[in-house]
C-alpha cells in the first residue's frame, strides 16, 4: 500500500531546499482553478508519456494529489510500474493542503509570482499603452521588442514590433538598439516576461531607457487599441561588437548574483551524483540552434521560456540544474534568474572539452502496448468500431478520425460506459503513446474489446485519410485552461481577471511562506 504524506511535512521539503515533486493529477482545467505553487500538472493518463523527462531520477521523492476524484492511488500505482521508489498520495489531497498553504490558480505561477516580486523589489519601470501608443506616434527613436516565443507574436503583435525572445534579450538588443539614445520597449502578451526581459535589460546595465509595456498586449488590447498579426520582423544575430559587450556585462551580473562557473569534471561529478541528487541538463540557446549541435546528455530549454515557465521543464524541486550555451551570454542571463528563484543552477564555462557520450542513468520502465494494433486500413474495415480520441481537446478539434469521440484521460474508465454502440473500442492519441499507456486501464472499464491505432492520428494522416473537424464529447473537455493571453479571441473580463490575479500574487506569496525567491538588487 502506497504511504501518505501530510501538507505540513510536503511544505517542509519546500522550506528547507530539500528535493520532492509534486503531482497534481488531475486534468489541466481543475489544476488551473486551484494548486499549491510548486504543483506540476501531470494528468493521471499522461504519466508514462510526461514525466520521465521531468523526474528523471526514479528514487527521488514524488508526492501525488487530487481533490477527490480517485485519481491519486491510480496515479501512485502507475509511477510505482515505472520503477519510481519514492511515491507518497498527499494526505486528504487538496482540500487538506488548502489548510495549512495557498492555493494558486493558473498554470506556470512559479515564475509569474517571482516575477510580479522583481518588478515589487526593483520598481522595474513601465509604462502604460496609451503612453506607448502615444510615444510610437510622436517619436522615431524607439524600438519594441516582443519577448514571447516567435510563433506567439506572429499570433498577435504590438505594431511596429520586432521578436526577441527573453532569452535572447541581452545578447541581441544592441542590433535593435544600438544607439544609447534609443528608448528600448519590451512587451509580451501579460507581465512576467515584459517584467523579466525589461529587468535582464537594467540588469545587465544597457544604458538605454527600457520599459515594459504595462499588461503587454493584454494591456494594449484593454486601451482598445488593434495588434497586428501575421508578423514576422525579428532582431538580427548578434555582430562580434554586440557580443563581445553581451558577454561582458553578463559575466559581470552573473557573479553579483553569484551563479557558479562549472568545469567538465564538476558536471561529471554531478553525473556520477545523478543516481542520488536530481540532475537536469539543459540548452538554453534558440531550439534551431540546438537541433544542430550540443553537448551530449543536454536538452533544448530556450532561457525565456525556462525561465518564464520552469515548472514545464524542472520537476523536482531542490535539484541541480547546469545550462549551457556557446556564447557566454544566454546561459548566464537565465541562471542568475533561476538562482533568485531558488534553483541551484550553474552554468558550464564554455568551450569545456566534454565526452561525445555520457552516462545513461536508470531510467523509467516505459514500456506501451503496441499488440492487438490496427493499421488505418483495418480500421477502416471495421464499421461497428467506436473510436475513442485521448488527444487535448484542442488537438481534437483541429482534426480527429472521422466519427471519433473525445473523452478525458483521467476520466477514461468512468465514461466509457456511455459510449454507444457495442462494438469493439478503438482508441487514439495524437501519436499514439497516450492511448496505448491507457489500454489496460480501458480494458479493465469495459466488456467490450479495446484496440489502438497503430501510431495514432498521425498514422492516419499519413495514410492520406481525411480527419474531422466536428467534435464528439464523451467527457466534459476540461482537459486544457484556456489562457486569456494567448491568442486574439480572449473576452475581456477575462483579460482583466487576470491581470488583476497576477497584481496580487506578491501578496500570496507572502502569506505563503514557502518559495524560498531572492530578487538581487543592483550592485
Amino acid at each position: 500500500m502506497t504511504r501518505t504524506i501530510t501538507a505540513r511535512e510536503l511544505r517542509a521539503h519546500w522550506a528547507e531546499g530539500r528535493e520532492i515533486a509534486l503531482l497534481d493529477v488531475r486534468e489541466e482545467g481543475p489544476f488551473a482553478e486551484a494548486h499549491p505553487l510548486f504543483a506540476l500538472s501531470v494528468p493521471v493518463s499522461e504519466i508514462e508519456t510526461s514525466l520521465p523527462a521531468l523526474v528523471p531520477r526514479l528514487s527521488a521523492p514524488i508526492v501525488v494529489y487530487d481533490s477527490g476524484e480517485g485519481y491519486a492511488a491510480r496515479a501512485a500505482r502507475r509511477l510505482t510500474a515505472l520503477g519510481y521508489r519514492d511515491v507518497a498520495i498527499l494526505e486528504g489531497g487538496l482540500q487538506a493542503y488548502a489548510r495549512v498553504g495557498e492555493v494558486y490558480r493558473d498554470v506556470n505561477v512559479p515564475s509569474k509570482a517571482f516575477g510580479e516580486l522583481v518588478e515589487a523589489i526593483r520598481h522595474t519601470p513601465s509604462l502604460p499603452a496609451a503612453e506607448i501608443r502615444r510615444i510610437l506616434d510622436e517619436e522615431t527613436d524607439v524600438v519594441v521588442v516582443d519577448a514571447r516565443r516567435f510563433e506567439e507574436f506572429s499570433t498577435m503583435s504590438i505594431p511596429g514590433g520586432r521578436s526577441l525572445p527573453g532569452g535572447e534579450l541581452v545578447y541581441r538588443i544592441r542590433e535593435a538598439a544600438p544607439s544609447p539614445d534609443t528608448l528600448v520597449v519590451v512587451n509580451c502578451a501579460g507581465r512576467t516576461r515584459s517584467i523579466i526581459g525589461t529587468q535582464s535589460l537594467v540588469n545587465a546595465g544597457l544604458p538605454n531607457r527600457v520599459v515594459a509595456l504595462r499588461n503587454g498586449t493584454i494591456g494594449w488590447t484593454l486601451e482598445g487599441l488593434s495588434l497586428a498579426t501575421r508578423r514576422t520582423e525579428q532582431v538580427a544575430q548578434p555582430s562580434e561588437a554586440t557580443r563581445a559587450w553581451a558577454r561582458e556585462r553578463a559575466a559581470s551580473w552573473a557573479l553579483h548574483v553569484g551563479v557558479p562557473v562549472i568545469g567538465a569534471e564538476d558536471l561529471a561529478r554531478f553525473r556520477a551524483e545523478a543516481g542520488t541528487r536530481t540532475l537536469y541538463t539543459l540548452d538554453v540557446r534558440d531550439p534551431a540552434e540546438h537541433a544542430l549541435g550540443h553537448p551530449a546528455g543536454f536538452a533544448s530549454a530556450p532561457g525565456g521560456q525556462l525561465v518564464q515557465a520552469t515548472d514545464e521543464w524542472l520537476g523536482v524541486r531542490g535539484a541541480r540544474v547546469v545550462l549551457t550555451d556557446d556564447d557566454g551570454v544566454r546561459a548566464r542571463m537565465a541562471a542568475s534568474w533561476l538562482v533568485q528563484m531558488g534553483w541551484d543552477a550553474s552554468v558550464l564555462a564554455e568551450g569545456v572539452a566534454l565526452p561525445d557520450a555520457v552516462p545513461v542513468p536508470e531510467r523509467a520502465r516505459v514500456i506501451l502496448p503496441a499488440e492487438p494494433a490496427l493499421t488505418p486500413d483495418d480500421l477502416a474495415g471495421l464499421p461497428d468500431a467506436t473510436v475513442v480520441d485521448l488527444a487535448r481537446s484542442p488537438a481534437y478539434r483541429r482534426g480527429h478520425v472521422p466519427g471519433a469521440w473525445h473523452a478525458s484521460g483521467p476520466a477514461l474508465a468512468r465514461d466509457l460506459a456511455a459510449l454507444p454502440g457495442e462494438g469493439p473500442v478503438v482508441l487514439t492519441s495524437p501519436d499514439g503513446r497516450v492511448a496505448a499507456a491507457n489500454l489496460a486501464e480501458a480494458r479493465r472499464a469495459t466488456a467490450r474489446p479495446v484496440l489502438l491505432l497503430a501510431g495514432g492520428t498521425q498514422a492516419w494522416t499519413d495514410a492520406g485519410r481525411p480527419l474531422q473537424t466536428e467534435g464528439r464529447f464523451v467527457s466534459e473537455p476540461i482537459d486544457v485552461y484556456k489562457r486569456p493571453y494567448e491568442g486574439t479571441d480572449n473576452a475581456r473580463a477575462a483579460m482583466q481577471g487576470y491581470i488583476d490575479w497576477e497584481l496580487q500574487l506578491v501578496a500570496q506569496l507572502a502569506n505563503d511562506g514557502i518559495a524560498r525567491f531572492r530578487v538581487a538588487r543592483s550592485p
